[in-house]
């Protein structure tokens, strides 16, 4: 998570960065730019609402849940892509297919939506074990296991987003020239979305005392980044390359 919240706070900017934050809980910022309890899920609120909750000074949401509403938004706009697409004439050999994409990307959006709220609610746990004197014999054994809750949303949705660029990549190839240029976005979007997971996996591992699990997540996240980032910067390319054509 990357705290947004009072760097004052004995240890929770640390938990903060270590944890990735995002969205679940609406925090409603105070004067003392703490954390107010959440209304209702981030992502049920509007956009505006959501823009303002990142902006302001509080807790959650933060680059955890941005990454994840993007990667969601990424995959979206392949689906907006096929639904323009999906029962046309024109079309008709490759509807079959379109349908099977518009179904993952069903699957893929609810996921990354979901992911927003599980990212917020890793934040206060994490908060909590930072908050342990370290004097406390416990103060490790927690933060070690709040640590790695806190890594597995992230993680998620980098594999996710790697989903969406699958299906944004297939799209490319079947639907409507006129909707190429949304794909296009969708790619980028999703490129955006993976390489911002990516950075709340490593601010995780970062300080993690069991450094072969922190490396296994690293090299997970190394992995689907070194795979997937040119991937969709290659379908974006392609697209532009025959809108340019």
């Amino acid at each position: 998570m990357d705290e947004k919240d009072d760097e004052s706070r004995d240890g929770t900017a640390a938990a903060a960065s270590a944890a990735g934050t995002s969205v679940a809980a609406m925090a409603a910022p105070s004067a003392a730019g703490t954390s107010a309890a959440p209304a209702s899920r981030l992502v049920e609120k509007s956009a505006e609402a959501f823009a303002d909750a990142l902006a302001a000074k509080v807790s959650v949401p933060g680059g955890g849940g941005a990454a994840a509403y993007a990667g969601a938004l990424a995959v979206a706009l392949g689906s907006m892509a096929g639904n323009f697409t999906v029962g046309k004439k024109r079309y008709a050999d490759v509807e079959e297919d379109l349908q099977r994409l518009l179904a993952q990307g069903e699957d893929v959006r609810r996921c990354l939506l979901e992911l927003v709220d599980e990212d917020a609610a890793a934040f206060e746990p994490l908060s909590r074990a930072y908050a342990i004197a370290k004097e406390d014999a416990t103060r490790s054994e927690v933060l070690e296991r709040e640590t790695r809750k806190a890594c597995a949303a992230p993680l998620r949705m980098m594999e996710q987003t790697c989903r969406a660029i699958e299906l944004l990549e297939e799209m490319a190839g079947m639907c409507s020239p006129l909707m190429v240029s949304d794909v296009a976005c969708g790619s980028y979007l999703a490129q955006a979305a993976l390489q911002a997971a990516g950075v709340n996996v490593l601010v995780n591992t970062r300080a993690f005392a069991s450094r072969d699990w922190a490396k296994a997540a690293q090299g997970r996240a190394d992995g689907l980044l070194g795979e997937f980032v040119p991937r969709a910067g290659a379908c974006a390319a392609g697209v532009l390359g025959k809108l340019r054509s």
